[in-house]
């Protein structure tokens, strides 16, 4: 869900441009906002899942995700779309780490585990 984003958002583009009344440079913002805050807090994310909880981690980035992806759903402004893709890379920041390591530590090493981190 966290890596698919990324390619909706890519097809939807033009029509986000036009609705909320983007200017072509200002459009790449829509990506940008997610990856920097998503790729800047991840190591973050990880240290919060070893302090605080991988599960409470994992379900506290996916509801930030989740409630953050109904907002850029729902915004009627540029400003707004673009917070809203701030606080999902957050969301995701604090939720990628905390399922692989929920994975890893879920599953025994060889074919169990390889195959649950493959799906």
């Amino acid at each position: 869900m966290i890596i698919l984003d990324m390619t909706v958002v890519n097809i939807a583009l033009p029509r986000i441009q036009g609705s909320l009344h983007f200017t072509p440079a200002s459009l790449s913002w829509v990506l940008n906002g997610y990856t920097l805050t998503s790729g800047g807090l991840l190591l973050l994310g990880g240290r919060a899942g070893d302090i605080l909880g991988r599960r409470r981690m994992f379900i506290i980035g996916i509801s930030l995700f989740t409630l953050a992806s109904l907002a850029g759903g729902l915004a009627t402004s540029a400003g707004l779309l673009l917070a809203a893709r701030a606080l999902q890379g957050v969301g995701g920041a604090f939720a990628s780490p905390a399922v692989l390591a929920l994975v890893v530590s879920g599953f025994p090493e060889g074919r169990e585990r390889t195959r649950a981190l493959a799906i």
